[in-house]
């Protein structure tokens, strides 16, 4: 055994004993609401394929048309030979879809994170930021030269009280919908604070992009935001969208500086244009078809109401994320076994993702689902709560 053989031994241990030691699952099978493991199908509520397009045959069909054109792989950074025209029609697409000026894409959101971060604030700075924020975000602050505080989870009073200190410049930064709790910031109300003390606000929207707005175009249509008050704006594409990668939108200087400034951006291989099309093509599919977005909110309706119906608690979140806390790790993971039992796939989340005895099921709901599935989830989950 080396020195280093010991001390990972002992960090697996530790997180072993505590019931907290993270397993990978490969799937046999494509992404949809039904998948196989181990040559075993399970009903999938885990997923953050929320309007069901992972595996849509006609995304499917684009992307083998744009494999012909470009071949796989990007071969390098955007700065590079890496950037396709692909990822121009990409840009400019969310753009428009967003209403805003400018886009710019980025392999992952937690690049994407890391980016806007690393490259906006500066020395002299103050980032405030939300205690629950993903873990992007929370790294993003740690790359930065500014100094950081947070404030309870969307405690209003207290950010406002963060946000009176004196710096250089200031940014707010939070998720719109949390992605273990499944609640929404109050954004509208986070944006005046931002205005009243000449903050900037930057606001993850991975869970709230494609679903979110009458029109599914995310936190800034549901609580009707410019760009003046929302100036920096990340999303997702591998989540409602179905894709993979992410974006940054925002005026043309911000994406601009990104360009020359995130080094995230700069020195990373390019998303490979046959995915850029797929992003492409299922973008065009949300913007000009309400039936997905439709079918998510009534599945979301309809899995509240039968967990209403047989008293089982939800913590109170009207988005496809719906958290059911258990508390203990051990128990959790009881559960979750038992739905596997019964062919159930639900994320069982534990400590240190959650706080301590906030360990739960992170169910997701997708468009996909029928209400038989969703009856038989909830069948499941008030046997053994009850015993």
């Amino acid at each position: 055994m080396t020195v280093l053989d010991d001390i990972l031994s002992s960090k697996l241990a530790e997180r072993e004993a505590k019931s907290q030691l993270r397993q990978r699952l490969s799937l046999q099978s494509s992404q949809a609401n039904q998948v196989v493991v181990e040559g075993q199908k399970y009903l999938n509520f885990s997923s953050n394929d929320y309007l069901g397009l992972a595996n849509n045959s006609e995304t499917i069909a684009a992307v083998k048309k744009q494999l012909d054109k470009s071949g796989f792989g990007s071969g390098a950074s955007h700065l590079v030979t890496g950037h396709h025209e692909i990822h121009d029609k990409l840009e400019r697409a969310v753009a428009d879809y967003l209403q805003r000026d400018s886009a710019i894409t980025f392999s992952t959101g937690y690049m994407a994170n890391l980016s806007i971060l690393q490259s906006l604030a500066q020395k002299g700075d103050l980032i405030v930021a939300d205690k629950l924020n993903h873990a992007s975000l929370i790294d993003g602050v740690k790359l930065s030269d500014a100094q950081s505080t947070r404030y309870p989870h969307c405690n209003l009073s207290i950010l406002e009280a963060r946000l009176k200190k004196s710096a250089s410049n200031k940014w707010v930064v939070t998720d719109s919908v949390f992605s273990m709790d499944g609640d929404i910031a109050p954004l509208d109300e986070i944006a005046g604070l931002c205005s009243k003390y000449q903050a900037n606000l930057i606001v993850d929207d991975a869970h709230g992009f494609g679903v979110l707005g009458e029109t599914g175009r995310g936190c800034i249509e549901h609580f009707s935001l410019s760009q003046s008050d929302l100036p920096v704006l990340m999303g997702t594409l591998g989540k409602a969208l179905g894709g993979f990668g992410a974006f940054v939108s925002g005026s043309q200087k911000l994406t601009s500086y990104l360009v020359q400034f995130a080094r995230p951006y700069i020195y990373t291989t390019a998303l490979p244009a046959a995915v850029a099309a797929a992003n492409y093509f299922n973008l065009s599919l949300i913007r000009d078809n309400q039936s997905f977005r439709t079918k998510l909110l009534q599945n979301i309706k309809y899995f509240k109401q039968q967990c209403a119906a047989k008293r089982i608690c939800l913590l109170p979140s009207q988005t496809a994320i719906q958290p059911l806390v258990i508390g203990d790790s051990k128990k959790l993971m009881e559960l979750d076994q038992k739905l596997k039992q019964k062919n159930i796939l639900v994320g069982a989340i534990r400590s240190p993702t959650v706080p301590s005895n906030s360990d739960r099921l992170r169910i997701t709901v997708s468009a996909n689902h029928s209400f038989e599935q969703i009856d038989f989830l909830v069948e499941q989950l008030a046997c053994p709560i009850r015993v």
